[in-house]
């Protein structure tokens, strides 16, 4: 055997092909099988897409860097099921492009915060860590409380996002402002509520996040981002889920 080895490491020919056939089968049994969707992805009717309104504040909270002291991934871990809530499921992440898993947790996890505190509590916090947590190392955004939401960019960021797989349609891109301003409680039509239901939800909150100032701000699409957090699936059910 140890002649053979040896064989195999001095000639570079042999060792290479040996190499490549060794790391091939270690693809087609470990990768390959990842590229059939029905494998890689669970599947659940319950899961939505992100409002108008929800979109902006998830990319704030990426260009802001949130996602370098808050991770979105509860383990399962009996200490951080019991801190956190229901451990994290790949599928709640289907539309999240990029993905706010984090790398690390400076702060407390953020994947279940949707609706555990209000949104005075979000606002203040944002405004002012200190003010809530005062052992808090959180810097401010201070500026997030009456910078104007800008929401020009809504309309190609959809269509970006319909390319890269999520199903947002026509439907939906064209009737973005209109659905902004519902979530908001601006547009409180009974045939407008009744569509922007129909696109997202009945679970979905309507109602002015930042109510410290009257028109809409940044404030307002962050808060209603991390009221959405965890509550888009009913995790106390089987129903609707094949994971």
């Amino acid at each position: 055997m140890s002649a053979f080895h040896s064989k195999i490491e001095k000639n570079i020919f042999i060792l290479l092909v040996l190499t490549i056939i060794v790391t091939s089968i270690g693809a087609i049994i470990q990768i390959f099988p990842l590229f059939k969707k029905e494998i890689a992805i669970e599947r659940t009717e319950q899961l939505r897409m992100y409002t108008p309104l929800e979109l902006q504040g998830f990319f704030i909270y990426k260009r802001e860097g949130c996602y370098g002291c808050h991770s979105q991934q509860i383990r399962k871990l009996t200490d951080e099921v019991e801190r956190y809530g229901h451990y994290s499921l790949a599928v709640e992440s289907m539309y999240d492009y990029p993905f706010a898993w984090g790398s690390k947790r400076t702060g407390p996890d953020l994947a279940r915060v949707g609706e555990k505190y209000s949104d005075d509590w979000h606002v203040e916090h944002l405004h002012n860590p200190q003010s809530l947590v005062p052992e808090s190392i959180m810097p401010a955004y201070p500026f997030l409380l009456k910078r104007n939401l800008q929401i020009g960019d809504i309309q190609n960021k959809m269509s970006a996002l319909k390319l890269s797989g999520m199903p947002y349609t026509k439907d939906y891109i064209e009737n973005y402002k209109n659905d902004l301003s519902v979530q908001l409680g601006i547009n409180q039509e009974a045939s407008s509520i009744e569509e922007f239901r129909k696109r997202y939800g009945e679970k979905v909150v309507i109602r002015k996040f930042n109510r410290k100032v009257k028109y809409i701000t940044e404030m307002d699409a962050l808060v209603a981002y991390l009221q959405g957090l965890g509550n888009k699936i009913d995790l106390s059910s089987n129903q609707g889920r094949d994971w």
